[in-house]
């Protein structure tokens, strides 16, 4: 099998083992016994256990982002372009089960590990900014009102698939329409200029 390959199998199946386990339970005999592979063969593609969950944390955060950039480039209605982002990134989901349960739903109590998704998590977000930016109608200067602003996005669709991983029964277009209700209904007013003023009234 070529390095690529073996790369991806290793990857794979270590995914696998940190999502069930978390990072504490996860062993490295297990991945290598997952992959088909010795100890020995795993530790010549990742140099540790640390090395490899973080790249696989990079990687996944990686595929969740292109998600936002493929749609954005799109000559569409911007109401379409999100549609598209939260169908695609819940297909996501549905077909990374494991994916998705070690970027948001690790019962890891290790703080090392923890502090690398943090990281990790926090270098996603900031390479995500600007994206968000053209869906979230913010003041150029007003970066801390972009990140609390994204702060509600990211909660509210980590929340529902989590939800959704307890009530598979219910279609994924009808998780995407309630994402769509609850997020676009007021960026979308936002986008026209309206804003929410607290009440004068005593």
């Amino acid at each position: 099998m070529a390095p690529e390959a073996r790369r991806e199998v290793i990857e794979l199946a270590a995914t696998e083992v940190f999502a069930e386990r978390g990072y504490r339970g996860a062993s490295v005999e297990e991945i290598a016994k997952r992959s088909g592979v010795s100890v020995p063969v795993l530790y010549d593609h990742f140099e540790s256990k640390q090395h490899l969950h973080r790249r696989l944390l990079e990687r996944h955060f990686a595929e969740l982002r292109a998600i936002w950039r493929e749609h954005l480039a799109e000559e569409s209605p911007m109401r379409h372009r999100v549609a598209g982002i939260l169908d695609t990134w819940f297909g996501y989901v549905e077909s990374h089960p494991y994916a998705w349960r070690m970027l948001f739903h690790d019962t890891t109590e290790h703080d090392e590990a923890e502090a690398v998704r943090r990281e990790v998590a926090a270098e996603s977000r900031a390479l995500i900014l600007p994206m968000f930016a053209r869906v979230r109608a913010v003041a150029d200067d007003d970066s801390e009102g972009l990140e609390r602003a994204w702060e509600i996005v990211r909660a509210a669709i980590q929340g529902l698939a989590l939800w959704w991983h307890e009530h598979r029964h219910v279609p994924r277009r009808d998780v995407v329409a309630t994402a769509m209700d609850t997020l676009w209904i007021g960026a979308e007013r936002l986008r026209r200029g309206e804003r929410w003023e607290p009440s004068s009234d005593s």
